[in-house]
């Protein structure tokens, strides 16, 4: 169903009423329902007929869907000073998301990278234990990938950040989105 029409049966309007109520003819609005996409003074009285703005009428985003990137980029960097707490470096970030409601691709490859991230974590540290405990003695093994695998997760988020800062996107991410 066309925008037009629904936006004229809500109001209850006919179209001979909203030509009336815009100074558009009965024709150009039946075109309009038909598909035509209205321009120029058109878009504009029938916009003001209506009492909408020209993105609802031609079906576009408005401002207020756009990205916030600012808010993106602190849920980004909301897992740094958790980075040594497993779960706390993937919760922040989502609990921000939630309450936020930044609902978006985006954020949504900040949480899954750091679900990733905690999950190889966590499968290469019991890796490395297994190997020292059979090859190696003392703790210095799982002490240097412990550090290693904090610096990298750190250098991730920054990373990212200054990404989402210059090019509003991520610059390391996954194919795939986990939530």
């Amino acid at each position: 169903m066309n925008k037009l029409l629904r936006l004229r049966e809500k109001l209850n309007l006919t179209q001979e009423e909203l030509a009336e109520n815009s100074g558009i003819s009965v024709r150009t609005i039946q075109r309009i329902e038909a598909g035509t996409i209205p321009k120029g003074h058109t878009l504009k009285a029938l916009t003001k007929a209506l009492g909408i703005n020209e993105n609802e009428l031609l079906g576009k985003k408005s401002e207020i869907n756009k990205l916030n990137y600012s808010l993106i980029k602190v849920i980004n960097i909301s897992s740094l000073p958790f980075v040594i707490v497993p779960l706390a470096n993937i919760f922040i970030p989502l609990i921000i998301m939630l309450i936020k409601k930044q609902f978006n691709p985006i954020t949504k490859q900040i949480i899954s990278l750091q679900i990733i991230w905690v999950v190889l974590s966590v499968v290469f540290f019991l890796i490395v234990s297994i190997v020292e405990k059979w090859f190696f003695s003392g703790n210095k093994l799982n002490l240097a990938f412990m550090m290693l695998a904090i610096l990298t997760n750190i250098f991730i988020i920054l990373r990212n950040t200054a990404e989402i800062d210059k090019n509003q996107k991520l610059y390391i991410k996954l194919n795939f989105s986990i939530i």
